[in-house]
């Protein structure tokens, strides 16, 4: 599996040549599948991981933890030099991941990364990376992340789609984020090191999460929390009534800034689990389903 480190320093390298050139047009050649075989788990990382997340310490891989182990993967696949956007800059706007059944801590599995969707956006570009792990010929989990190149336009893109409802009025695959108020299931107050803290234990040290230099740097007045982290978090909130195949799905709005509160609330819709996180004065972060496959289908 490609090192995250080694990985920011080429999207390092590339954010400059991308930002001042004029945009390449696609070809659709960036669309090629990495693959990885052998991947194992760390028993060390995912113990850190169920701590920080506030997941069971049991031998079942959290979903998020899967989306941990395989990201590497998808970020070689954006760092590639015929990758139509910017890495660094890039906006994490949704997830959807499907968790066909317990992953175990003892599995060897493979993971493939692609690129796919490149389309048009109001706000610039948007694309899709989409990773499959398996465990010998079956698939395990299937992980759609959506990410923004604000203001950025690639020719030969696909249109932007018509808008949709903002994630302030409706959750992601649903006709809504519930049938009832919001209730309060939980406070989280984020301190300044949380970025660090997910970092440690993702690999994942995004400059924006890290670095208030970093930060400032793409327009943020101070480190913003992961958004997997949030949403992994919620997920976690749902906790076993989530069974052991479920899709989760998330869509992130207004940027988590360190340090900082978050009130989540949980509802459930029939088989559904809706969730949002916001902050003191109601703007939303992110809003999410987890909806169990044994009985949604």
């Amino acid at each position: 599996m490609p090192r995250l480190g080694a990985l920011y320093s080429r999207a390092l390298g590339r954010y400059a040549s991308l930002v001042l050139a004029r945009p390449p047009r696609t070809s659709g050649a960036w669309a090629g599948t990495y693959r990885v075989d052998g991947v194992r788990a760390d028993p060390e990382q995912l113990a850190a991981y169920q701590r920080l997340l506030g997941e069971p310490g049991t031998d079942v891989l959290p979903a998020g933890y899967v989306h941990v182990l395989a990201f590497p993967l998808a970020m070689a696949v954006m760092v590639r030099p015929d990758f139509p956007l910017p890495v660094l800059g890039l906006v994490h706007v949704g997830n959807r991941v499907v968790v066909h059944r317990p992953v175990r801590l003892d599995e060897v599995l493979t993971v493939r990364a692609h690129a796919e969707g490149l389309r048009g956006h109001r706000a610039g570009t948007q694309v899709d990376l989409v990773v499959e792990v398996s465990a010998g010929t079956e698939v395990v989990w299937h992980g759609t992340s959506t990410y923004l190149a604000k203001g950025r336009t690639v020719p030969g893109a696909d249109p932007a789609p018509s808008p949709q409802a903002a994630p302030e009025d409706r959750a992601p695959g649903t006709g809504g984020p519930g049938t009832g108020a919001h209730v309060t299931t939980g406070v989280w107050r984020l301190g300044p090191d949380v970025g660090r803290d997910y970092a440690e234990v993702s690999g994942d040290r995004n400059p924006i999460h890290v670095s208030r230099v970093g930060a400032r740097l793409f327009g943020f007045p101070r480190p913003i929390a992961h958004g997997m982290y949030t949403a992994a978090r919620a997920l976690a909130a749902v906790g076993a009534a989530r069974g052991d195949a479920f899709v989760w799905e998330v869509a992130f709005a207004k940027p988590v800034l360190l340090p900082g509160t978050v009130t989540l609330s949980v509802d459930r819709d029939g088989d559904a689990y809706h969730y949002r996180g916001a902050n003191r004065s109601g703007k939303v972060h992110f809003t999410g389903t987890v909806t169990p496959r044994g009985r949604a289908g």
